[in-house]
């Protein structure tokens, strides 16, 4: 089945669907000949949503109406089972686009998490792209591996999946990269790796979830001579309420899920220009024994 092809007509087995009942609660599945998706509000079975038009509504056994449809990658996202928290659609949208992610791209990330952010990525490369995965958890790459392969239904063939450690230089073979994404703890550790991996001009983009860690991460490609000035950044999205002329944003938003920090790879030997910036008083710790004022 070719996920690619949204102009397929009929739902067939293997598809995942989302079905949306009246309150707009979401539920989603892969169809499966002979199988049956249990509700509170009673049965479906998979035969008779198999050779429906996707958009089709159905009625359960107990007679509630769900709208059906092909699951986009936000809805699969949201619903995939997870062994690492996912990088939310919202921080995965931006990641692909600060990176400069376009078709036949390459793309290294560590950790690789439940799959999530590795989708999006695979999508935007295309068929002639690269993507390559370092997860350091054997349990997490296969927690990974499975949510990769159901969205693609099987293995993608642009796609290298390592257990290990970054710094192991798995991803060495396939470099240079065009961007590197680091979802890990602590960045500021593997900026010597990031520097092997990124071409000159590609971008780096660290995801972390506190300030302690944006400003560690910061300060140390500043450090590092090799990279342009940091930008640090964060995506918030709220939904409205939209009932007649009463229009009101939503009392519930997906507010702070992590920090992203972008910067783009240097030329060797370059050196960056000076900040010109001054420092906030306190920005910076005071040295010890140091009395001016």
């Amino acid at each position: 089945m070719d996920r690619t092809r949204p102009d397929r007509a009929l739902l067939a087995p293997g598809d995942i669907v989302q079905l949306t009942d009246p309150k707009g609660r979401h539920h989603t599945l892969t169809l499966e000949p002979g199988r049956t998706f249990h509700t509170h509000r009673g049965g479906i079975a998979h035969d008779d949503l198999l050779g429906q038009s996707e958009g089709c509504v159905i009625t359960s056994s107990g007679g509630t109406t769900y709208v059906v449809l092909r699951s986009h990658l936000e809805d699969f996202v949201l619903a995939m089972p997870r062994g690492a928290a996912v990088i939310y659609p919202k921080d995965a949208a931006r990641i692909v686009m600060a990176a400069g992610v376009r078709p036949g791209g390459r793309v290294l990330e560590a950790g690789a998490g439940s799959g999530a952010l590795t989708c999006s990525l695979l999508s935007a490369v295309g068929h002639d792209g690269l993507v390559v995965s370092c997860e350091l958890r054997a349990d997490f790459a296969e927690v990974a591996r499975t949510n990769v392969e159901r969205w693609f239904d099987g293995p993608p063939a642009n796609w290298n999946l390592h257990v290990g450690d970054i710094s192991d230089g798995a991803w060495a073979a396939d470099a240079p990269y065009d961007a590197l994404v680091l979802d890990m703890l602590d960045p500021w550790n593997h900026l010597e790796t990031a520097q092997a991996a990124v071409r000159p001009g590609g971008t780096l983009v660290c995801y972390v979830a506190t300030t302690t860690q944006l400003s560690q991460t910061a300060e140390a490609l500043r450090t590092a001579q090799a990279w342009t000035e940091p930008r640090a950044e964060e995506s918030m999205v709220r939904t409205w309420h939209l009932e007649g002329l009463a229009v009101r944003p939503d009392h519930r938003m997906i507010a702070h899920t992590g920090f992203l920090l972008i910067s783009r790879r240097l030329a060797d030997g370059a050196t960056p220009p000076l900040r010109r910036r001054r420092p906030a008083k306190g920005a910076y710790p005071v040295p010890e024994g140091d009395t001016s004022t």
